[in-house]
């Protein structure tokens, strides 16, 4: 009940989580899914079925179904990648195409300003010594 428990999260790269209360060990569903539009080179088909393949992992709440489910789950990334790749041909923006090299490098700022945010509050420094 009160109190802090200490949680492993499978599937991460050794990620410990504090939860209050008697949770027991969470399981990390998949990494997030990503934006796949308006890219150059323009997001292939295998992009698009990863990105089906998360969300039907996420819904289902199972990163590898039973075999009585296999069929079921192969059937629904099909879909959902069909209708992804069909959205995405749709689409019009006057946007400026991004690059993957240039998103991968926000992304990587943005994962650095988060763990220095954990940092500070798992040391319970708000001040950051400079050399």
């Amino acid at each position: 009940m009160g109190g802090e428990q200490l949680v492993t999260v499978r599937g991460g790269p050794g990620i410990r989580v504090r939860m209050p209360g008697p949770f027991g060990t969470l399981t990390r569903m998949c990494r997030n899914i990503r934006c796949l539009h308006n890219f150059e080179p323009a997001t292939n088909d295998d992009e698009v079925r990863e990105a089906a393949l998360q969300f039907v992992r996420k819904v289902s709440g199972s990163t590898h179904p039973s075999r009585a489910n296999a069929a079921a789950f192969e059937l629904a990334i099909d879909e959902i990648a069909l209708a992804t790749r069909r959205m995405l041909d749709e689409l019009v923006t006057h946007a400026p195409p991004k690059t993957r090299e240039a998103e991968a490098v926000k992304g990587r700022a943005r994962h650095e300003a988060r763990m220095e945010r954990e940092v500070r509050i798992r040391t319970g420094g708000g001040v950051s010594a400079s050399v």
